[in-house]
């Protein structure tokens, strides 16, 4: 087919709040919703979402009320890493549909006033991708665009260096030749089917540049980078020697957040400005300090970063506050906005993790899942600190990013049977761990039962991961019609966000122990992690988290927006 102009009509904002003076920096406040394939809606009966199942879905998404939505990886792969292990970055996965229909779903994303923001991983590749078979076949260039090393002691038959993979187990795999000799090694910081690229390498560089413009010119809007801190290594690839390697490591390591980094995003951002309008990208940076994440965003660089502390923290107000205050100091100094999020695919979801004892310090992943045996989950209380937390997210200043179910007030599924896990994780782990299908499982959409509409009524194939018998009241038939349910209240704080906040300028307002307050214009919102109710200011209450309560207080585990003065 024709490759279509770099000028791709773009739609008109359907908020006109949304920045009236300067549309083309929608993304600055922006609501994005994360749609992980896989795992929304089944098209054809397969058991696997797929594209047409979102296409059909998306009437749901703009009534929502979000303004862009980014979707996980969509290209050819065998799925060791559910398409975190791409072999064609210019296609589109046969299980997923094909480019025709991507395109058909940009343009009618489009016409719906929603903007696609795709994933791209630039790390690694899979070892199916053509590059990695022609370097495991000698060619010397082929492997010059990964990284290849010699092995350490007398027959090479030690690793290069101590790097451990973030799912487990070593980060180095040792190949053999055509004879069958063991030789050099590679690296992969995932999956061994996840070989690192060599970003020292121009014919690297060269090819992504020319898959940002392969994507950009059918339209698309933006890209989230995966593992935007990992692309340049520490020169020498020395050993990272003792350190804690949690899933959710952000401690200082030669493999992530390398200075050079810099230079590669510099470039991108000069093709995403010669968009008409331009091109966005907001990165996954897991990085030691927000310092460290503002230089990701300065101004010749990248648009947005995800702000991951929120991921890590208790519901404690006095940690959610400290967070977003060092949060927004740190991208002023660059003149960005935050980027927040409470739940993605590589986490815990927040209703189960404010399900149990909340602890006084961050938590990281691995934390999390070894209380899965110690703690019954309490899912009520959890999903009403989820709510009065996504309240205090979406009145804070910057663009929110909402993991797709996290609307339906869905639990991590936590007892899924051993040979029905797909995460790599689980294995690599020696099953130590049960890594992150339990936040992927398929949205529930009507019914009592599985697949509740996630597949049509008549599909032969069950769903990819088993969905929990008792999800008839979360689907989304069974909150449509219903104001106070949880999908209830994402719709009404979208619509109120646009309504009465974004424009406007913030501040801390004081507020007792146990609790944290801003203010947004005329608007205040208060959110209460203690115990005790406490008194909110006088005004009108906009909306609250939780329906209950007297006039004029604020109960525990609860969040309000407050007009405190009326027009």
């Amino acid at each position: 087919m024709p490759e279509r102009h770099h000028n791709v009509a773009q739609p008109t904002p359907a908020h006109t709040s949304l920045h009236d003076q300067d549309p083309d920096a929608w993304w600055r406040t922006a609501a994005v919703y994360q749609v992980y394939i896989r795992s929304f809606a089944d098209g054809d009966g397969d058991g696997i979402g797929d594209i047409a199942g979102l296409r059909a879905r998306l009437p749901y998404l703009a009534e929502l009320g979000v303004d862009a939505l980014w979707i996980n990886p969509w290209y050819p792969s065998p799925q060791a890493d559910a398409g975190y292990d791409v072999a064609d970055y210019r296609g589109i996965e046969p299980t997923y549909g094909t480019l025709a229909e991507a395109e058909a779903l940009i343009d009618e994303a489009h016409a719906a006033n929603l903007r696609v923001i795709l994933d791209i991983v630039p790390n690694h590749t899979s070892s199916a991708h053509r590059w990695f078979q022609t370097a495991l076949a000698g060619d010397q260039a082929a492997r010059a665009r990964y990284i290849f090393r010699p092995g350490r002691g007398e027959r090479g038959e030690f690793p290069p260096n101590d790097w451990h993979s973030q799912f487990g187990g070593p980060a180095w795999t040792r190949v053999s030749d055509s004879y069958g000799t063991p030789g050099e090694w590679y690296l992969h910081l995932f999956a061994p089917d996840q070989p690192d690229l060599n970003w020292e390498n121009g014919e690297v560089r060269d090819e992504f540049e020319d898959v940002l413009r392969f994507w950009f010119d059918r339209g698309v809007d933006g890209f989230r980078i995966d593992v935007a801190h990992g692309l340049s290594k520490t020169p020498g690839l020395p050993d990272a020697g003792l350190r804690d390697r949690g899933a959710l490591d952000t401690a200082a390591h030669p493999a992530w957040d390398h200075d050079d980094v810099h230079e590669i995003y510099r470039s991108w951002r000069k093709i995403a400005d010669s968009y008409a309008p331009p091109r966005i990208f907001v990165a996954e940076s897991w990085v030691p300090t927000s310092e460290r994440l503002a230089r990701y965003l300065r101004p010749d660089e990248l648009h947005l970063a995800f702000q991951f502390d929120f991921l890590q923290a208790p519901f404690r107000a006095d940690h959610l506050r400290a967070i977003a205050d060092e949060a927004m100091n740190a991208v002023a100094d660059v003149s960005a906005p935050s980027t927040w999020v409470l739940s993605n695919h590589d986490v815990v979801r927040h209703v189960t993790r404010y399900a149990r004892t909340q602890p006084d310090h961050l938590v990281d992943r691995v934390w999390e899942q070894q209380r899965w045996a110690t703690e019954t989950p309490d899912l009520e209380l959890g999903v009403r600190r989820a709510r009065a937390a996504l309240m205090m997210v979406l009145a804070l200043p910057g663009s929110a990013y909402l993991y797709q179910g996290e609307e339906l007030g869905l639990p991590e599924v936590e007892h899924i049977p051993s040979d029905r896990r797909q995460d790599p994780v689980f294995e690599q782990s020696g099953r130590a761990l049960p890594g992150r299908d339990g936040c992927r499982v398929p949205l529930p959409w009507v019914g009592s039962a599985p697949s509740y509409g996630f597949s049509a009524a008549d599909a032969a194939a069950e769903p990819w991961l088993p969905q929990p018998g008792d999800w008839g009241p979360l689907t989304v038939a069974a909150q449509d019609q219903d104001p106070a349910s949880t999908l209830g209240l994402y719709r009404e704080c979208l619509r109120l966000r646009r309504q009465v906040l974004l424009s406007k300028p913030f501040a801390w307002v004081d507020s007792p122990k146990e609790t944290l307050a801003f203010r947004r214009g005329d608007v205040e919102c208060w959110l209460n992690s203690g115990a005790e109710v406490v008194r909110l200011p006088a005004g009108n209450v906009l909306l609250r988290s939780t329906p209950e309560g007297e006039d004029g207080v604020l109960p525990p585990n609860s969040a309000a927006w407050v007009m405190t003065v009326v027009p």
